[in-house]
């Protein structure tokens, strides 16, 4: 049944397609998605376990790292699983209610990431232009307040979002070609006005992608401002080294994000949509599965900390 219910406007439940064009190739698609999952969650546990471990760990930089790989495991389950139960066992199925959970949290975990790591240049800043007074500036109650305050800036965005697509009749069929329940594929099924929809997902994308990234520009401005007035060589290439893991973060982040925001809207009808569907899965699990190996390669830190746990189980 691809068809959504005559009698009701709203279907009991959708059909996510996977990859419209690849079906045949779905198994082996499923494979590097597969690979990239567990190097995801592995990595991202292995630095919560480790900053919570290591004391020489428990500061504010790593607090916020933590809150990011937090977030990125949250983000690879809300859509994963589904995908790759797509993808081998055709199980293509997905309630209605349970498509607008997996809508609310695919976005608001969207949006955490971008909030994160605009705290985490903030953090930057803080920790270059004002070093004698990083640790009374970012105590471990303000790191929670901002924390609790982004996700709750978030959650209040993102929540109209699923009243937006329960107010809408569908009445062009349940059939979602897509591998996940994305806002903009579902109210395109709808026969009433998905204007509103639109305008208010440019909104959100302002308010959250747009703030962030300004957050982010005005923070790394004063950075650079700060260190170009250093007067050793050595004490700037150790406070910019002290950025790089960050800033391919916001790099593997805001890209994928960027290209898959522009072709959604604007590159429609260029964009093959396979290719368009294939970015829009990249752009949530790339930066899960990246995040842990830029941080674990870049920060000397964690590199101590992680030799440090396992020489510590080898002499046990």
């Amino acid at each position: 049944m691809t068809e959504a219910n005559g009698s009701s406007l709203t279907p009991g439940y959708f059909i996510l397609s996977g990859i419209p064009g690849l079906e045949a190739a779905h198994v082996w698609v499923s494979l590097p998605f597969c690979f990239m999952y567990i190097i995801a969650v592995t990595g991202n546990c292995g630095l919560i376990y480790l900053i919570g471990h290591e004391e020489a760990l428990h500061r504010p930089m790593y607090y916020f790292l933590a809150m990011l790989s937090l977030t990125d495991i949250s983000g690879c389950n809300t859509f994963v699983p589904s995908m790759l139960c797509i993808f081998w066992f055709n199980l293509k199925e997905i309630n209605f209610n349970a498509c607008l959970v997996q809508m609310f949290f695919i976005h608001m975990l969207t949006g955490m990431e971008s909030g994160v790591l605009m705290l985490m240049a903030l953090d930057r800043y803080v920790a270059i232009c004002y070093p004698l007074r990083y640790s009374t500036i970012l105590t471990n109650t303000v790191i929670t307040k901002v924390g609790l305050a982004t996700f709750i800036r978030n959650v209040l965005i993102m929540i109209p979002f699923t009243f937006l697509i329960k107010r809408l009749p569908y009445c062009r069929g349940n059939l979602i070609h897509h591998t996940y329940c994305d806002h903009m594929s579902v109210a395109k099924l709808s026969c009433g006005n998905i204007k509103i929809n639109a305008i208010y997902g440019l909104i959100a994308a302002i308010l959250i992608g747009g703030f962030d990234m300004f957050c982010i520009f005005m923070s790394y401005t004063m950075i650079i401002r700060a260190v170009v007035n250093l007067s050793s060589a050595d004490a700037r290439h150790k406070a910019f080294s002290t950025c790089t893991s960050h800033i391919c973060a916001i790099v593997i982040t805001y890209v994928p994000a960027f290209f898959n925001f522009f072709t959604h809207r604007f590159g429609e009808h260029t964009v093959p949509h396979h290719i368009h569907i294939l970015i829009a899965n990249l752009y949530l699990l790339l930066p899960p599965t990246l995040n842990p190996i830029i941080y674990g390669v870049k920060t000397k830190q964690i590199q101590e900390g992680v030799i440090k746990l396992f020489l510590g189980r080898k002499t046990a």
